[in-house]
């Protein structure tokens, strides 16, 4: 009789349990404790078929969960700041972002997520997939043989790193040339080549690229970053032009092979000089600082635009951050000249008073693509050999935040979209 009095007076000392809130909200400001986590958090809600809302422009882009014991449990493991709102504080909050430039974009469905390499990469071989591991977000591994199977067409997004889409191995025999990773890369792409049909790399990644153009024009999310930015769309443009053998004795490309690259299949760029193809370990003018040249340029730091979420809500979904200078990181292509643009893409970052951009973005068809320059948000150097950036060290990185902004952004509700 004591210890069932002694229980009921303990329960009734403590109060009642606290009511859980309608809603949490997941801060994106520098009050979060793990920002790259909270994307995967958004991405676990999202898979287990539940809406969530990213506040664009709300707190650096936070995002608005349902609570439950479920969703707060994953956040304390995964270490993520959350908030509950009251009924009264939603309120405050919807009525904060009615009366601004901002806008509660619904996520509806977590995309399927597709990486472009080959099947023995490590997830460090590239930020994406670090990020994407790091994030807790699955995904799965195309190369060449699953791309030209047609197995892209069950994905809603697809990322493209460092692949040299030229067929050039990234002119890594001019520093490489005895390396066993870039004899086994080449010894495994004229394998395949072989097996399809083709009389070399550059035939089959021009093949490939073709895939790849093909999934964006029919409605694919793509996103891409360092050299497979660049060469691409020099594949995509040289659908009639065998980019590396139409090069004229060291003096850069035949004139006859040059003009008759399309610019009007390409994605981003326009009118872009190849340089010679043997001697220079860069791919064209694209590239603004040319970083294994003698004419590399220094890094600086780019700034992201700020856009209207409701007037552009793409642009301002891809630029969320909580930091809008961001210091600048080299990859084989680092940056894009203005000159080379084509006139109805969006840059949403740059460096101030250079003649080049560092982050573009456009619709291709019923598709959209994302390009950003460089390698590592973190790593800005990057020589081949350095250890895996390590992202517990990283939690809040800016720039990481740009490459998962691009892995949600296929979650979009689409009508909303397009208002």
């Amino acid at each position: 009789m004591i210890r069932r009095l002694a229980l009921v007076l303990a329960i009734c000392l403590a109060g009642p349990a606290p009511a859980a809130a309608q809603y949490l909200l997941v801060p994106m400001d520098e009050a979060q404790a793990n920002h790259l986590r909270a994307y995967g958090l958004a991405f676990w809600v999202l898979r287990q078929d539940a809406r969530v809302e990213w506040l664009l422009n709300f707190r650096a882009g936070s995002f608005l969960l349902p609570d439950g014991g479920a969703v707060r449990r994953e956040a304390g493991l995964r270490g993520i700041t959350v908030e509950p709102l009251s009924g009264s504080e939603l309120a405050a909050v919807r009525g904060e972002i009615e009366r601004s430039n901002m806008e509660a974009v619904i996520l509806e469905k977590a995309p399927r997520i597709a990486v472009y390499t080959t099947p023995s990469s490590r997830p460090w071989d590239d930020a994406v997939t670090l990020a994407l591991t790091y994030a807790g977000i699955e995904y799965e591994k195309l190369w060449d043989p699953e791309m030209l199977g047609g197995d892209l067409s069950r994905f809603d997004w697809l990322h493209l790193h460092h692949e040299d889409f030229t067929g050039q191995y990234s002119k890594f025999f001019l520093t490489y040339a005895g390396s066993d990773w870039l004899q086994e890369e080449v010894a495994r792409n004229r394998r395949v080549a072989a097996e399809f049909g083709f009389a070399d790399a550059p035939a089959l990644k021009k093949a490939v690229a073709e895939k790849i153009r093909e999934y964006v024009e029919g409605g694919g999310f793509l996103f891409a970053m360092c050299t497979a930015t660049e060469t691409i769309d020099l594949a995509i443009a040289a659908h009639a032009v065998d980019i590396a053998a139409s090069y004229a004795d060291g003096d850069g490309m035949d004139p006859d092979a040059a003009a008759r690259l399309d610019w009007e299949r390409s994605l981003a760029f326009q009118g872009a000089q190849l340089y010679d193809g043997p001697t220079v370990s860069a791919f064209s003018d694209i590239d603004g600082h040319l970083v294994n040249t003698p004419v590399r340029q220094p890094l600086g730091s780019f700034r992201l635009f700020d856009f209207s979420a409701k007037i552009d809500p793409v642009a301002a979904m891809l630029t969320q951050s909580h930091r809008r200078i961001i210091a600048d990181f080299y990859g084989l292509t680092t940056s894009y000249r203005r000159a080379r643009l084509k006139p109805s893409l969006t840059v949403q970052a740059e460096e101030p008073g250079a003649p080049w951009v560092k982050y573009i973005h456009g619709n291709y068809g019923k598709g959209t693509w994302t390009f950003l320059g460089g390698h590592d948000p973190e790593d800005p150097q990057h020589v081949i050999g350095d250890p895996p950036t390590d992202l517990d060290l990283y939690p809040d990185s800016p720039g990481y935040r740009l490459i998962l902004n691009n892995v949600l952004f296929p979650a979009a509700k689409k009508k909303q979209l397009k208002t």
